[in-house]
């Protein structure tokens, strides 16, 4: 899952994105408002985590900014100001969630979980293709029932490709999900990926193949 982070104070960013990061979430940050709406242009994410108090542009506007091309991503607002009418513009404004600093990384994670388990999120129900199971809501994958123990990266692959069983998955699209724009990406580094989780599922007896497709990406068939 792939989490667009906009905050200015960078101590408090990087914790997030260590803290997020121990809850299979990858984080994407920015310190300016600026280069959060440009990052979103570019990759599409899970949530967005919003302060409001930025050094280029208030955080409201940029809710408004977000909800003029986009009603269903996720916003959580992640912020200082604690009055009454502070939560209730955010919430007004297209806001879905509105959590108070300072808070605990379990309760971020928790109300993140919370609103990707809405109708049409990324955590609304579990996966299956053939005996392979996808418990999104925990973030497991089981082969036959028994639990299978693989990589966040890894993890994250086969969601993408369960969730489109059946279609080409490019690795352009790979790349933005497992790495987004935090990572330098070696030119092998989803090859390795895929050939890792391949093996897992072959140890397994997975009924599903994962096929390549040179150049172009790869494809989960049922067997």
């Amino acid at each position: 899952m792939r989490i667009l982070l906009i905050e200015d104070h960078k101590r408090l960013a990087r914790s997030i994105v260590d803290g997020l990061a121990g809850f299979r979430f990858g984080v994407d940050v920015f310190h300016a408002a600026e280069d959060g709406l440009a990052a979103r242009r570019e990759l599409e994410y899970d949530a967005i985590v919003l302060d409001l108090g930025l050094p280029d542009c208030d955080g409201m506007d940029v809710l408004l900014e977000i909800r003029r091309s986009d009603s269903t991503t996720p916003v959580l607002i992640l912020t200082a100001r604690d009055t009454i009418d502070d939560r209730v513009t955010g919430l007004d404004r297209g806001a879905d969630d509105y959590l108070l600093k300072p808070f605990a990384m379990e309760e971020l994670a928790a109300r993140l979980r919370a609103l990707l388990r809405r109708p049409g999120r990324v955590l609304a129900s579990g996966l299956d293709v053939g005996n392979v199971y996808f418990d999104t809501s925990a973030q497991q994958v089981s082969v036959g029932g028994k639990a299978v123990l693989i990589s966040r990266r890894e993890t994250a692959a086969l969601e993408l490709m369960m969730r489109q069983v059946g279609v080409v998955v490019s690795k352009k699209s790979l790349e933005n999900v497992l790495y987004g724009l935090s990572y330098d990406v070696s030119p092998n580094a989803i090859e390795a990926v895929i050939s890792r989780l391949r093996k897992r599922m072959e140890s397994a007896n997975a009924t599903c193949v994962i096929h390549t497709l040179r150049g172009i990406g790869y494809l989960l068939k049922e067997q």
